[in-house]
């Protein structure tokens, strides 16, 4: 594995462009396989999860080109085609779960597999659910590989125990091809870019509250153009609150309401930040951040904002490590289900820096202000959040960390670091 040694800095400033949303970059490409004709998605995620979905795409008989290194074409009849092989997700759940919902009512039959650390994540999730629309999925307990039986299905009404994208998303791919009208409710509004661009190519499908519905639909190709990912932002949002002496503005970074959780939570502890030149691209809210060095004090993070920054959770708890007071997260369970155990390894790894972190059933309790005094090797789990945040913790401590495994960054940003060095 890699190891990176990481030092202390002080004065990040300048300004950079944040690299493709990959939540944005995943559902591009397959609405756009589903699409009969030819579709244009610029700034397409040089991470390595929207290739898997796209290297799947490719096995389903779509094509795709590119013109330059994120300007993708994908052209398609509409209709996906029986795999010579298994379908390999690679590390990335987002493939695997949505692409359940749109194999699962295909004519043909498909295997999906994945690595070690895919095949150990929950797909019960999205499997009741199809199974409920009566599609024909088996699994090893659960988990990968996926074994599909394509079949005709039909609408459902379905109330998720949990507020997942992933989920609900699914559902709504699988009701694309299905008979009748299938709705999803949730009991707090997850992230939203599936049922935004299936609007946007012409679905039929609307949004009332929390439930979503869709009718069996024909979409259209068309040109994306895909916004900054603000779940990358996200780290040097962080670090920008928190490397004393910063003044840094990012670009193109999408504002969904649905993913913005972190903006609130930094202007709940006091952070400066400022969004400037607001507008729409794509069906989707883009802007531009201006992060300032700032004094933070603890906050609580609860209930419905939890699906609004899931992902974020691990940098945040770096972040409250350096607010005044106490920060808890509660009703954040989920995070023990993604690429690592999310809740014990951010409690784990954050106390050898000297963290005052502890532990709980669904978050942790962080209290600060705390001076990290690094001298530690800090353990990725082969987790790309895990090891971009260790990088943001490394900024502040005393002494050096040693990230090991911290080429799994380039899951999700590959440009990483190159673009925190253009800040130093």
């Amino acid at each position: 594995m890699e190891k990176t040694v990481l030092k202390n800095k002080n004065g990040l400033k300048g300004t950079i462009t944040i690299p493709s949303d990959k939540s944005i970059s995943h559902r591009a490409v397959m609405f756009a396989s589903l699409a009969k004709g030819k579709s244009v998605i610029k700034n397409f995620s040089k991470g390595q999860d929207p290739h898997s979905t796209l290297e799947v795409c490719k096995s389903l008989g779509v094509q795709a080109e590119f013109l330059d290194d994120t300007t993708v074409t994908v052209t398609s009849d509409g209709i996906l085609r029986m795999p010579a092989e298994d379908l390999d997700c690679g590390n990335s759940g987002t493939t695997m779960r949505l692409m359940s919902g749109i194999l699962a009512g295909q004519n043909f039959n498909s295997v999906m597999i994945g690595d070690a650390s895919l095949s150990k994540r929950p797909m019960k999730r999205v499997i009741e659910p199809l199974s409920l629309m009566g599609a024909d999925i088996s699994s090893v307990d659960g988990h990968a590989p996926l074994r599909i039986t394509g079949r005709k299905l039909s609408a459902i009404n379905y109330d998720s125990p949990l507020a997942s994208a992933q989920v609900k998303s699914c559902i709504l791919l699988a009701g694309l091809n299905a008979e009748g009208l299938t709705t999803v409710t949730e009991p707090y509004l997850s992230r939203n870019h599936t049922e935004l661009m299936l609007k946007y190519m012409n679905a039929d499908i609307k949004t009332q509250g929390l439930t979503v519905s869709i009718a069996k639909s024909i979409i259209e190709p068309r040109e994306i153009n895909i916004c900054g990912d603000i779940s990358s932002a996200a780290y040097f949002i962080a670090a920008g609150l928190i490397v004393p002496y910063s003044d840094i503005i990012l670009k193109n970074v999408g504002l969904n309401p649905t993913r913005t959780g972190i903006l609130d939570v930094v202007k709940f502890m006091g952070g400066n930040i400022e969004i400037l030149d607001k507008k729409n691209v794509s069906g989707e809210e883009v802007g531009d951040l201006r992060i300032r060095y700032s004094d933070l004090t603890g906050c609580t993070i609860e209930g419905g904002i939890i699906p609004r920054l899931i992902d974020e959770l691990p940098v945040i708890a770096v972040l409250a490590t350096q607010a005044r007071g106490t920060t808890i997260v509660r009703d954040a369970g989920d995070l023990r289900n993604k690429e690592s155990d999310r809740i014990k390894a951010v409690v784990s790894e954050l106390k050898k820096t000297g963290a005052d972190i502890h532990e709980t059933e669904d978050g942790f309790i962080i209290n600060g202000k705390t001076q990290l005094s690094g001298d530690a090797e800090l353990e990725t789990y082969h987790d790309h959040r895990l090891a971009m945040s260790w990088y943001v913790a490394g900024l502040i401590c005393e002494k050096p960390v040693v990230i090991d495994g911290f080429e799994w960054a380039g899951i999700s940003f590959p440009e990483f670091v190159e673009s925190f060095e253009k800040l130093s």
